[in-house]
């Protein structure tokens, strides 16, 4: 199996705030926006982030009373937006801004959302990923870039999940589950399982024949699969120890030696130091979707192993984005999820 190492990008900005008029895309809904009041704005960016949790753009421009105001427009995590053709230097401050969105319910907050921006030269940009060309290529050898399949119900996992087998601790968590508690507000990422479904690409490497690489856009962190099992374990860590194998056409990754670790499990299930993972990734024939069945066994959180599935899809390969997570942007992330 041949392998194409892929650089690993730092993308650092500094500023803020974007909000997508399209709740079914975006990393959460904006239950605060008035989708009846759709509006025209007009101003200067004051401040553009390439930022974690999302991007946002500050933009001085007049309020309903012609009075000079600061908006906060909240966008998706920089992967997204890559996809539909915006980039760390779309804006800068001080250029010239018109975008179209939905106005908060409250008159007094300056906040939207928006469904296309246009600067000063007349480019415009949209929310659209159908206007940017993604021509994707099918793997081979499970390697390239892949995002969460949003076909055949593997959506987004914005609340506990249902129906598992959890522990009375595990379901303390869930029966107090609040989005407050995400790490992702304090700039934290969980590890696996939990990171391997969040809805940001994932790029999977083949530096030599003997490791595969486990990359997530804005998780800074790699995951090494030691497929000739002389890895060392190291200290515990979120990632944990990986070691693989592949039987017929499956890669089978068995990892331990965790930490405990804030939603470690899956939202608003943590998971323990005794917790131990087991993977089967299996890759369609025309190479175009990556499917997972999850095996994940915790005795602090679960009253039994729990065994689930997932699925990716293929995206045009190019190099892993990252971008700092602030404190600011994730505030402003929180204070723009419906409570």
């Amino acid at each position: 199996m041949k392998m194409r190492a892929h650089l690993v990008t730092q993308v650092a900005i500094a500023a803020f705030a974007l909000t997508t008029v399209f709740p079914a895309s975006a990393h959460h809904s904006h239950a605060s926006l008035n989708m009846s009041d759709v509006r025209i704005y007009k101003g200067r960016v004051s401040k553009y982030s390439w930022t974690m949790p999302h991007v946002f753009l500050r933009i001085d421009a007049p309020d309903a009373d012609g009075n000079i105001v600061e908006y906060t427009v909240e966008l998706q995590h920089p992967p997204a937006m890559a996809r539909v053709g915006w980039s760390r230097t779309t804006w800068k401050p001080g250029d010239r801004i018109i975008w179209e969105g939905p106005h908060d319910k409250n008159e007094n907050r300056h906040y939207t959302g928006l469904s296309w921006a246009e600067s000063g030269d007349g480019t415009r940009y949209t929310m659209d990923k159908n206007a940017v060309a993604n021509e994707a290529t099918p793997s081979t050898d499970f390697t390239g870039l892949w995002k969460r399949s949003d076909e055949g119900g593997f959506n987004p996992h914005y609340k506990p999940p249902v129906g598992w087998p959890l522990s009375a601790k595990g379901q303390e968590l869930v029966d107090n589950f609040h989005e407050d508690q995400n790490p992702m507000v304090s700039c934290g990422n969980p590890g696996p399982p939990k990171s391997m479904i969040v809805p940001y690409p994932m790029m999977l490497t083949r530096p030599d024949e003997n490791t595969v690489l486990i990359e997530r856009e804005l998780m800074q962190e790699i995951r090494v699969v030691h497929l000739d099992g002389k890895g060392e374990p190291g200290e515990p860590s979120a990632n944990g120890f990986s070691v693989g194998r592949f039987e017929g056409d499956t890669l089978i990754v068995e990892t331990n030696n965790f930490i405990a670790d804030k939603w470690g499990m899956h939202t608003g299930i943590d998971s323990s130091d005794q917790k131990q993972l087991v993977e089967r990734f299996t890759m369609s024939e025309d190479g175009m979707y990556l499917h997972a069945e999850i095996t994940v066994t915790d005795p602090v959180y679960l009253s039994k192993p729990h065994t689930f599935t997932h699925r990716w899809t293929k995206l045009a390969d190019r190099e892993v984005i990252q971008a700092p997570c602030t404190m600011e942007a994730a505030q402003l992330y929180l204070e723009s999820t419906p409570k």
